[in-house]
């Protein structure tokens, strides 16, 4: 891989990590336009570590809270707020998990095409929009409860389908439930850790049997580049979103669906 592919495919990665506008659909641009080969395995960990390492990160403040809300609460023997954050992430990841471990191999095999691709990234995005138009945005992140955290899980599984987009999906449905942009924004993120880390240890463990192709320098380059731009999309996106919604992101999902569909199908 060259270096210049190396350093766009990273950039994409890590914009499009948390964006609600599908990673998968944006990596297959490129590859088809310019007959990249695929970047491979190694590739794959070093720039999902870095959008984990972006997250984790950003969430430190959250995360250090749960951290010693559940040290409490095993100590006292009481929920409060933070152990209760914490359950609720652990619980939404498990469709995912359960989902992911049935139907992963099949729907690698049928569905990593680009008709699939197109074809969600235009029906997940009018449903952006509903959910955007629709939801009443008065919930904020202390409301969610089992219920709510059942549904977005339940979402997120969908997020198996290339071209679904997780950021989108769980966003989608946590605006559906009512919540505010920027709470169902900072649920679905830190939601994201548990998966991206799964995702991370499934990968890690086929990774001895691929050859390498890359340098350390390579992949530790790969692993910044994609890490700094998830950083500041996240960064970017809490801040937009409450300002001016989810439009600008479905509008770009319409407009890059009707493009796979008019030169890749």
């Amino acid at each position: 891989m060259e270096w210049l592919q190396l350093v766009v495919l990273a950039v994409i990665q890590g914009l499009t990590e948390f964006l609600p506008v599908s990673s998968s659909a944006h990596l297959i641009l490129p590859a088809q336009l310019l007959g990249w080969q695929d970047q491979g395995l190694a590739f794959d960990v070093a720039v999902h570590l870095g959008t984990l390492l972006a997250v984790v990160w950003y969430y430190r403040s959250y995360l250090t809270k749960m951290t010693v809300g559940t040290w409490q609460g095993v100590q006292t023997r009481q929920l409060n707020d933070d152990l209760r954050l914490a359950l609720l992430l652990v619980w939404a990841t498990l469709p995912a998990v359960i989902f992911g471990f049935l139907f992963k191999d099949m729907i690698a095999e049928h569905s990593r095409s680009v008709s699939v691709i197109a074809c969600t990234t235009l029906v997940f995005g009018g449903l952006l929009w509903l959910a955007d138009a629709r939801g009443s945005h008065r919930l904020q992140l202390v409301a969610v409860g089992l219920g709510i955290a059942t549904v977005i899980g339940l979402a997120q599984a969908l997020a198996l389908i290339p071209g679904t987009s997780r950021s989108g999906v769980t966003i989608t449905a946590a605006l559906l439930l009512g919540l505010r942009r920027e709470d169902a924004a900072n649920f679905s993120f830190l939601l994201s850790i548990p998966v991206i880390l799964g995702a991370l240890v499934l990968m890690a463990k086929d990774l001895a049997a691929e050859p390498q192709i890359f340098s350390f320098l390579q992949l530790l380059v790969a692993t910044l580049v994609a890490g700094l731009m998830a950083y500041l999309t996240i960064a970017f996106f809490i801040r937009l979103v409450s300002r001016l919604g989810m439009l600008p992101f479905v509008l770009y999902r319409l407009l890059l669906g009707v493009v796979l569909v008019l030169f890749f199908l």
